[in-house]
């Protein structure tokens, strides 16, 4: 099994998941164009996706989702609250996802699980190719046991480090945005995520990525510096999605 990010950030999240011969797309805040070529850079073609898997409804996570499944007839899955306030017009085929069972996609199983966001029915993904896990977690505001649960004994995360909780609170947001970022139902910050892998089993863990970074309240040292002290690892061993470059490949 092998990932990597589209891009990351609050104009856009994409990331693509492998296995034999099945792929996925979750998310997809790209219009149409920018998604093939960054797709095309991954030496890969939008044609050949098994299914795009939506979190929430957000314009960064679902802007391409309505274009890209007509055009390639790409099924779509997704939680009924997610269907119900998206804005994606017709879609081919579109799945319900239930966040307390077993998703099987080819050769991939895929656990979803609830997160707390400030969106209808947001959820997350645990990947599988019955071998390796694949944990996936971002857009949360905080955290959960069942959470926790879901990540620890991953051999990949995948994990939301929005932001620096100082430079939040230093920086010219307005006060509104900046208590819904920080609040329980924003984004994660720096020091959340750095205390969530404290609580998982990490002994399998050959890669993680911080991921849904802001690009004007943190920074990929900060990010990294927060999750490598955790780990015990060099900084430069943790890698970052970046919202205008696609992140090679990571195999599992």
């Amino acid at each position: 099994m092998k990932f990597a990010s589209l891009g990351s950030g609050s104009r856009g999240n994409a990331t693509i998941v492998e296995s034999g011969e099945s792929t996925i797309l979750i998310d997809c805040g790209f219009s149409l164009k920018e998604t093939e070529r960054r797709l095309t850079m991954l030496g890969h073609e939008a044609a050949l996706l098994d299914a795009i898997l939506v979190t929430h409804e957000h314009s960064d996570h679902v802007r391409g989702v309505g274009p890209l499944a007509r055009k390639h007839k790409v099924p779509v899955w997704t939680t009924r609250g997610t269907a119900g306030k998206a804005d994606w017009g017709d879609i081919p085929e579109l799945n319900q996802i239930d966040v307390h069972h077993i998703l099987n996609i080819q050769d991939m199983e895929i656990q979803p699980f609830p997160v707390p966001h400030d969106a209808r029915e947001p959820c997350q993904f645990v990947i599988s190719d019955g071998n390796k896990r694949l944990g996936m977690l971002t857009d949360t505001g905080s955290l959960t046991s069942h959470i926790e649960e879901q990540l620890s004994g991953c051999d990949a995360l995948l994990l939301e480090c929005n932001h620096d909780e100082a430079m939040l609170a230093s920086g010219s947001y307005p006060p509104s945005l900046k208590d819904r970022v920080g609040g329980k139902f924003g984004h994660l910050s720096n020091r959340q995520s750095a205390e969530l892998l404290a609580k998982l089993d990490t002994s399998r863990l050959t890669h993680i990525v911080a991921a849904h970074l802001s690009e004007e309240n943190n920074s990929p040292d900060l990010a990294r510096w927060a999750l490598s002290d955790v780990l015990g690892c060099e900084a430069s061993w943790i890698q970052v999605a970046k919202q205008d470059s696609v992140l090679d490949w990571c195999i599992v």
